[in-house]
């Protein structure tokens, strides 16, 4: 693992984008694990801004996504979906059938069995990766098995409370309880990882992360046992290692 501190989230996030260039660069046809959430918004940005001045081509790249809120449909403005058109891909020239984020609605079982399958047939070059409060990934809360693949998963109501205040005007009542998740092994499974994570309120989470005890009951300590995980925090979010 390789923890590299900047100073400030748009540091961290400059920091980002040059991994994220080098895969998208030297492989053009690259699979690439999404994230969604208040992080990498900024790293999207710069993507989009790096596309228009440097016409980066994304024509060929594949795109799988961590997560989705189950009982959301695509077209919802708080759906992971709809999140990543409007941060990301509507100003890029990616194929829309090269986009992949797990259904918010039909059958469970069905779409995390499709999901997790696609997951298996496509390998992820680079997985990007915020990090919860509570230490999960993905939606992988505290307890998820280190061997779970994609799944329905109950969210923690810590992370329904966090994603209130980022998301849905504080309504607590507003946020899906539930989501569709990939699971902790297919994000290992990926050749690279990137993780994000800035602002004194992941401080505890990233010391668990860098140097606590590799625990299902904080899912993001996995990644020490990763061949090639990238840390990139801010001076707040590295406060206490």
């Amino acid at each position: 693992m390789k923890v590299i501190v900047k100073k400030d989230y748009e540091e961290a996030s400059r920091a980002a984008l040059e991994i994220m260039l080098d895969i998208i660069k030297n492989k053009p046809d690259a699979a690439l694990g999404l994230a969604t959430g208040s992080t990498p918004v900024r790293l999207y940005e710069l993507m989009q801004e790096d596309h228009e001045k440097n016409h980066t081509s994304y024509k060929h790249i594949e795109s799988y996504n961590l997560d989705e809120y189950y009982g959301l449909s695509d077209d919802h403005p708080q759906s992971y979906y709809y999140f990543m058109w409007h941060h990301l891909f509507n100003k890029l020239d990616i194929d829309k059938k090269n986009i992949h984020v797990p259904s918010g609605k039909g059958d469970i079982n069905e779409v995390t069995k499709n999901y997790s399958q696609l997951l298996k047939d496509h390998p992820r070059d680079i997985q990007l990766l915020g990090l919860g409060s509570n230490g999960h990934i993905g939606f992988n809360e505290p307890g998820t098995s280190f061997t779970s693949t994609t799944h329905y998963i109950a969210l923690k109501q810590s992370t329904i409370e966090d994603n209130a205040k980022l998301f849905f005007n504080g309504d607590v009542s507003a946020v899906p309880t539930h989501a569709i998740t990939m699971g902790i092994q297919e994000i290992m499974d990926a050749h690279k990882v990137l993780l994000i994570a800035c602002g004194e309120r992941k401080a505890k989470a990233v010391k668990g992360l860098v140097e606590g005890e590799v625990t299902e009951e904080l899912p993001a300590s996995i990644l020490q046992r990763h061949k090639d995980a990238i840390i990139i925090v801010d001076e707040a979010a590295a406060s206490l290692l």
